[in-house]
């Protein structure tokens, strides 16, 4: 046996038993000493089975102002917006440039026509800022006389009557007026490119072409002056290319063959400018001789139809010719319907 005894247990342990209240239970307990009894007393309010939160301090209460609500947001703070007040809108006219760009060509050259008038000092500031006019431009300015020209003849039988020549002769002015301006800008020393300028000529030749001729010799006089004066220009321009690499530029191009057909298309009115490009060339004399004999008689032939009054008369008696060869052929019964 253990020489240890147990100690007793104090009596009160066993005695008095306190009883610990539930949270859910809405009694509390009290223990009487004088009765030792434990009574149950009653809870006015129930208990809250969740934690109660903390409550703010008495200072936070008297610091705030306003009742708080929970997850209320502060507002925030709205930028300073202030409304300008507007002018009424009222007309007003275009700045000149906005004016400029709703003019159209036309409109445009008036303009500046006008201007130069007026002002004759503009003329050299606008020839020193405008760009140089190329040779498609100014071909498409001479074609639009050219056309100008076609549509202003009258409706009838015979375009190369005197009545024609009357009604379109203002359109006629108008385009050898265009050709005498615009050739000396194309041709040396002011313009430095043979190729430009032989370019140029090509063209403006092509448009001599197509004037039309007429019934009277003298009305012709105007024509046959421009196939001499564009010939005069093609023998200038030739003459200048031919210093410059040995007249290489002349060589390339069929210029040759382009200047041979339009000397057969002006009767030989344009012999000095083939005579001229020969000569570049080194081209053979006997040929050379022989077509430049040709041709001066053919022009010479051509000047005196002119002045003579006598210009085109072969062809209307070669046109009256094939006319009446149908109605000689149907009487001798050789045509045929």
């Amino acid at each position: 046996m253990s020489s240890l005894a147990t100690p007793p247990i104090p009596p009160h342990f066993h005695e008095y038993q306190r009883l610990s209240p539930t949270r859910s239970s809405g009694y509390i307990s009290t223990y009487d000493t004088s009765s030792s009894n434990i009574q149950l007393v009653g809870n006015n309010t129930p208990s809250n089975p969740r934690k109660r939160k903390a409550s703010p301090s008495s200072e936070d209460d008297e610091m705030s102002t306003s009742p708080q609500p929970a997850n209320a947001r502060l507002p925030t703070q709205q930028p300073f917006s202030r409304k300008k007040a507007r002018p009424n809108l009222t007309g007003r006219p275009l700045t000149v440039d906005r004016l400029l760009e709703t003019l159209e060509k036309d409109s445009l050259r008036s303009v500046l026509k006008t201007l130069a008038d007026r002002n004759p000092q503009l003329r050299d500031e606008i020839l020193h800022i405008a760009p140089r006019p190329s040779v498609n431009s100014t071909l498409e300015v001479l074609n639009h006389y050219l056309q100008e020209l076609r549509s202003s003849f009258p409706l009838g039988p015979n375009p190369r009557s005197d009545y024609s020549y009357d009604r379109v002769r203002p359109q006629w002015n108008n385009l050898l007026n265009a050709l005498t301006d615009f050739t000396p800008h194309f041709l040396p020393p002011n313009e430095g490119q043979s190729s430009i300028s032989l370019t140029y000529l090509d063209g403006l030749t092509q448009i001599i072409h197509q004037l039309p001729e007429w019934d009277t010799a003298q009305y012709n006089l105007a024509k046959q002056e421009a196939y001499e004066s564009i010939s005069r220009a093609w023998a200038t321009v030739i003459k200048e290319a031919s210093k410059r690499a040995g007249g290489i530029q002349l060589q390339y191009g069929g210029w040759e063959e382009k200047i041979r057909e339009h000397n057969q298309k002006s009767r030989g009115l344009m012999q000095e400018a083939y005579d001229e490009l020969a000569q570049s060339m080194w081209l053979r004399p006997s040929s050379q001789a022989q077509s430049s004999a040709g041709l001066s008689q053919s022009r010479q032939d051509v000047r005196n139809q002119l002045f003579g009054g006598t210009y085109g008369s072969d062809q209307q008696q070669q046109q009256q010719q094939q006319q009446h060869q149908p109605i000689m052929n149907m009487r001798t019964g050789n045509g045929g319907w």
